[in-house]
């Protein structure tokens, strides 16, 4: 007697593609939708930046009638969020097309890699361990002085790394994602959290630096440190077929060409006028807007460089940019999605009642823990409103008199805020600028969360401990 049971009855579970899992999340943000009351607070303009007024939180009246056209109306828009969310993260969704196609045209002029085999071979491949290190402290240096999304044309730089000294794309972007990600969410001069945070709590600007700079460095130790002794051991490190491959003749023989010390002396720059800009514009002294269109138009002109650099056709410049962006293709769509969730929320008008819930939680923590208990609540709301800045401008209204009622330092409230705004970033599903470097990484969002996770817990607990002590020497 034959065995009825197919392959298809002992399918093994996968973990759902990223599309499929931020389709269930946007289906459970269109429920919540339903079951949660909306309301809102009152804004108020304030020296040119809309803010929060305190306890001005109220529900909007709703009348409940239900109708058969209702629910047609409510399932339609789940799918017309889709196209929305396309929409409102174009900026997002470009950029990643145009530093695909930027490090594609880097890739087939071979400065980076001559640049990169040249590097290792004055450290020594029986030292990678240090490379490791090195870069995760430089990626972390751009993301404390330069920002988040400014940095995402960096991480194509560190896959090649990674491929150079032998490991996958994963380790990679371990080093990059993350030493940016942790950079950016503990810096102690970030004027788009701290800088803003700072203003509204009317306390210096970047006051109280040297204490959250110790916590950043010791989190990109403990961030080196993970990679060199878990990440590299496991088997998604590992070089696969999808990997780019790192050298293509013997390290000994690479040298910097003239056009390969232009190409990258115009990439290098091009990352300096990125972090000038982007802090002068952060502090306001730029005096104009200066973010995603502007650094993909950087890209564009540094790719262009790179093409009359390397002698490249205009017919093989454009056909290098389409087939660098038709790479990331996957990946930015992915960045799209995950934009309309929170536009269903917006549409539902139950942010501002989910932001009052968890700030009203607040009240019963005992005061040592609630500056970490205050990390958590950011963190949840942070993946409803993934903007740093924007983040700080609706709950620092509320947070500010919080911190005076409890007797909790405004300095660590904004330490609190900032721990649980950033490194949320890293692992939420809404936070575009990840799922960008994630696409140009070459790295799954499931397989990111799988390798990443367990030293996100770590991090979180060495933070919490800085919060915790902060409350004891009055931070």
């Amino acid at each position: 007697m034959t065995d009825t049971t197919d392959s298809a009855t002992k399918r093994k579970w996968q973990f759902p593609d990223p599309m499929v899992m931020i389709f269930y999340i946007l289906l459970l943000a269109s429920l919540l939708t339903l079951i949660v009351p909306a309301g809102s607070y009152d804004r108020e303009e304030v020296n040119g930046a809309t803010r929060v007024v305190p306890d001005s939180f109220a529900y909007t009246d709703s009348d409940g009638a239900f109708s058969f056209g209702g629910v047609i109306d409510f399932l339609f828009s789940i799918f017309v969020s889709i196209p929305r969310g396309l929409l409102d993260a174009a900026p997002y969704l470009f950029i990643v097309f145009i530093a695909g196609g930027l490090f594609h045209t880097m890739t087939k002029s071979h400065a980076m890699e001559h640049a990169i085999g040249t590097m290792v071979k004055h450290i020594g491949m029986e030292r990678r361990g240090l490379i490791v290190w090195i870069g995760t402290y430089l990626y972390g240096l751009f993301g404390i002085a330069v920002g988040f999304e400014n940095n995402i044309a960096l991480v194509p730089v560190a896959m090649i790394i990674s491929a150079t000294i032998g490991y996958g794309n994963v380790v990679g972007v371990c080093m990059a994602v993350g030493g940016i990600g942790i950079g950016f969410a503990l810096s102690p001069i970030n004027p788009y959290t701290v800088g803003v945070s700072q203003t509204i709590a009317e306390l210096p600007l970047f006051s109280g630096a040297i204490y959250r700079f110790i916590l950043c460095m010791a989190s990109l130790t403990l961030l080196a440190l993970y990679i060199n002794h878990y990440v590299v051991k496991l088997k998604d490190a590992q070089p696969s077929s999808e990997d780019e491959s790192g050298l293509t003749k013997d390290i000994s023989e690479y040298y910097m060409r003239k056009s390969d010390k232009i190409i990258i002396g115009a990439f290098a720059l091009g990352i300096v006028v990125i972090a000038v800009c982007s802090y002068l514009s952060g502090t306001g002294a730029l005096g104009r807007s200066w973010y995603i269109n502007e650094i993909a138009a950087v890209f564009l002109i540094v790719s262009v460089v790179a093409a009359i650099a390397s002698g490249m056709s205009a017919n093989d410049y454009v056909a290098n940019m389409v087939e660098g962006a038709s790479k990331v293709t996957g990946g930015a769509l992915v960045i799209g999605l995950a934009a309309s969730i929170k536009i269903m929320l917006d549409d539902g008008g139950i942010i501002d009642t989910i932001i009052y819930g968890l700030n009203a939680t607040a009240q019963a923590v005992p005061l040592q823990l609630l500056a970490p208990v205050m990390s958590v609540i950011q963190g949840v709301i942070n993946f409803f409103v993934p903007s740093g800045s924007g983040q700080a401008l609706v709950t620092m209204p509320i947070l500010v008199p919080l911190a005076d009622l409890t007797g909790m330092t405004r300095q660590l409230m904004i330490m609190a805020f900032q721990v649980g705004d950033g490194l949320t970033n890293l692992i939420v599903p809404t936070s575009g600028g990840t799922l960008a470097m994630l696409a140009l990484g070459g790295v799954s969002y499931p397989l990111w969360i799988k390798v990443f996770m367990p030293f996100m817990i770590a991090v979180y607990i060495l933070c919490f401990a800085f919060l915790i002590m902060g409350h004891y020497i009055g931070y």
